[in-house]
């Protein structure tokens, strides 16, 4: 029998993705794990609204487990909250959705040696193309929440990730999975949730050289999700 794992979770395609690999392999995680700003407010990689990825892993029957952090002590809360579900959970490896990015990896992998965890990647180094083929096959939906704004267009945002939108990546010729940050997505139906997630797309906000689209769970179905699912990092 595989020991559990837990899943670094952004929210978006590449932890969605690295996720599905696994599940089908091992079973469900024992735990998403998701990083946000100091105050709890937004997610910390796609500034999502904390409910939003709660309504995600309520979907799927899966616990998140949010870390508030500064980016100062980033590593040390990242870690004690991995420690935690170590010690309370039995979890044995944590994976995350990187593709090439050589130091992410070398960070998990020091993060977990620490730990004396597992550090799995499951979509290291394969092709951009074929992922996102297979995300788009296996029935995954996804939405544009944030672009660079001197790699793409704004009007993007909020809009489905398909081939029309992949084929405009390509004309920007930027990554087409957004390795490099150009982009970030929001999962919002797929083979392993319950029930799709309805988001409203609000308004729009720039920081750090992005645009963002605020999104909020639409509809009294979706905001009884806000709270399931839901475990502290402390």
């Amino acid at each position: 029998m595989q020991r559990p794992y837990a899943v670094s979770w952004s929210g978006g395609k590449d932890s969605m993705l690295s996720l599905w690999r696994l599940w089908r392999e091992r079973g469900a995680p024992a735990a998403l794990v998701t990083t946000l700003i100091d105050d709890g407010s937004r997610t910390r990689s796609h500034r999502l609204r904390p409910e939003v990825l709660r309504a995600q892993a309520a979907a799927m029957g899966l616990r998140v487990v949010e870390v508030a952090t500064s980016i100062a002590d980033y590593r040390r809360h990242f870690s004690e909250a991995l420690a935690r579900l170590r010690d309370e959970d039995g979890v044995a490896a944590v994976a995350f959705g990187d593709i090439d990015l050589e130091a992410h990896r070398s960070w998990c992998r020091e993060v977990c040696a620490e730990l004396a965890l597992d550090c799995l990647h499951p979509l290291w180094e394969e092709p951009r193309e074929a992922l996102l083929q297979e995300f788009l096959d296996a029935g995954f939906v996804t939405r544009l929440v944030a672009v660079q704004e001197d790699k793409l267009d704004a009007n993007l945002l909020g809009r489905n990730l398909d081939l029309d939108v992949i084929a405009e990546f390509r004309r920007a010729r930027i990554d087409l999975c957004g390795e490099a940050g150009e982009y970030h997505t929001v999962v919002v139906d797929g083979p392993c949730f319950t029930r799709p997630l309805s988001l409203h797309a609000g308004a729009r906000e720039r920081a750090d050289g992005y645009c963002f689209v605020d999104f909020s769970l639409a509809g009294p179905a979706s905001a009884g999700l806000a709270a399931a699912g839901t475990a502290p990092a402390g």
